[in-house]
């Protein structure tokens, strides 16, 4: 340990004691003695601000969960594991060399053209701690240029910071690539010339940690500089979902929540009694088992919860003329297994139509699975067909949604069956996803059941009055999707979009979502 080491940390150690009872922002004046105030934001301002992302931006300074993220979700079990036993050390390294040992494990051999973490999963957990006072504080920037600095790599936060939060400029730590492949190295110190050259302002002011303050270039060309107190962001509120600058739709990954080490540790521990209670649940979700699956999902800890109308004649056909089509119930789409507790919940079998069900999850199903062509018409011809055998469950999103939105439905089932039963339906998950848009869809349901209590709640809706639908009441069928589409979203609450599956699948998965 050199001779600098031994007075730095004895004087940190005393710096902190003294220090500790400031809350809030602080201002340093750079031409007067170093001394500290507490500092109430301008309301408007048009200098160009910098900001410390992990320091003052986001609620816990801890890098570890954004890079079990990627270990997890772009890597694999192992290098997640690698990951985990890994922390100790960097805990007892510097907080340099720590960060140097996560872009390893995490990076190497990862190919760089198909890193997509930091666009799909990244971005909901960067989000979910942002603080709300610090978000306030940018948007009160007066229309000034805004500029993030961070000490993660840009591949991790670049797509967070410039298309979530909209700021200007992103200045990160670059990985090294060789051959087209991450071999898990960052260059020493972040590109800041070329940034230099384009924000040539005079009036420059920076907001950082309180003990990050010489880590980032760029604050020596700051006039004023403003910390934020030690442990101050921890009790900042999180920024609430209706305040996000562009709303979070889509987001892919299959770890519902931030894993810190804590939460990686239980995961892990969790895992082996997960996998032997999906299989188990798995098996109740087979027709040998299926009038025995109400008390079984109950014992294993499903929860299932079901409101139904009052009148039975909601969701029956009662036209005496027409007793031999079956029903149509429109239900938007939540993950894979809709239909089946559909199935559940009225004792019997369903026709279901799909455009891209694997042929791994249709072995077990207790519904009649029918595969769509993406021709309007042959489509119409097969439900049309379908219909005069009984029964069918239609998903009009086309592909399923995590968020509380609901994609645009499409008009092709409103023109083709009389009678219609808007069918709301949500679920919830604590540990993993049990949807993906670029990863193995037939581990969906396996990786659902592999949560320790999941839920689903249905919402049987009274059915399209006949002056709503297309045969008697002449309305067109983009006006009964859009009511159907409302219908759903007034009873769950969700908010109604014009969104497809393309969409979905270009910002996920970089495809327009063709199976």
């Amino acid at each position: 340990m050199s001779m600098a080491s031994l007075i730095k940390t004895p004087f940190l150690f005393f710096y902190r004691i003294l220090f500790r009872k400031h809350r809030g922002f602080y201002k340093n004046h750079a031409t007067t003695p170093f001394r500290y105030e507490t500092f109430n934001p301008p309301l408007a301002s048009q200098a160009l601000m910098i900001f410390d992302v992990e320091g003052a931006l986001l609620k816990s300074p801890s890098m570890f969960p954004y890079f079990m993220l990627v270990a997890f979700e772009g890597g694999s079990l192992l290098r997640a594991l690698l990951l985990l036993l890994s922390y100790p050390l960097t805990c007892l390294v510097s907080e340099e060399m720590g960060l140097k040992i996560m872009v390893m494990v995490c990076f190497f051999g990862i190919k760089k053209e198909s890193f997509r973490i930091g666009i799909n999963v990244l971005p909901k957990f960067f989000l979910e701690e942002v603080g709300l006072e610090m978000f306030e504080v940018l948007k009160r920037s007066g229309g000034g240029k805004l500029v993030g600095v961070s000490e993660l790599p840009q591949v991790m936060v670049e797509c967070f910071l410039k298309d979530y939060l909209e700021i200007d400029f992103v200045v990160a730590r670059e990985l090294k690539v060789f051959n087209g492949y991450f071999v898990g190295l960052m260059e020493e110190k972040k590109d800041i010339i070329r940034l230099e050259e384009i924000l040539e302002e005079d009036n420059m002011i920076a907001i950082a940690g309180f003990t990050k303050l010489l880590d980032h270039q760029l604050l020596s060309h700051c006039k004023e500089i403003y910390l934020v107190g030690e442990g101050d962001n921890r009790r900042w509120q999180k920024l609430p979902r209706e305040k996000y600058p562009k709303p979070l739709i889509f987001h892919d990954g299959r770890l519902a929540l931030a894993p810190t080490p804590m939460d990686a540790l239980a995961l892990f521990m969790w895992m082996p009694f997960g996998f032997v209670l999906a299989i188990f649940r798995i098996l109740v979700h087979t027709p040998l088992l299926i009038k025995m699956s109400h008390p079984l999902y109950a014992f294993s800890g499903v929860h299932l919860t079901v409101s139904i109308p009052k009148t039975k004649s909601s969701y029956s056909n009662t036209k005496d003329e027409d007793k031999s089509r079956g029903l149509l119930y429109a239900c938007n789409h939540r993950t894979l297994l809709d239909p089946h507790f559909l199935a559940l919940i009225f004792n019997k079998s369903f026709i279901v139509v799909s455009y891209s069900l694997s042929r791994i999850s249709e072995i077990g199903q207790p519904n009649k699975i029918v595969r769509l062509t993406r021709n309007r018409d042959e489509d119409a011809r097969i439900i049309d067909s379908c219909l005069n055998q009984g029964d069918m469950v239609v998903c009009p999103e086309g592909t399923t949604c995590r968020e509380p939105y609901l994609l645009r439905f499409s008009p092709l089932f409103a023109e083709l069956s009389e009678i219609i039963v808007p069918v709301a339906v949500n679920s919830h998950v604590t540990l993993f996803y049990g949807t993906t848009a670029s990863g193995l869809k037939f581990l969906d349901p396996f990786c659902f059941f592999m949560n320790p209590a999941p839920t689903y709640n249905f919402q049987i809706l009274e059915n399209v009055s006949a002056s709503s639908t297309c045969h008697d009441g002449g309305k067109s069928k983009f006006d009964v999707a859009n009511q159907v589409q409302s219908e759903i979203g007034k009873a769950l609450g969700f908010e109604c979009t014009r969104l497809t599956r393309r969409d979905k699948y270009m910002v996920l998965a970089g495809n327009n979502g063709t199976v």
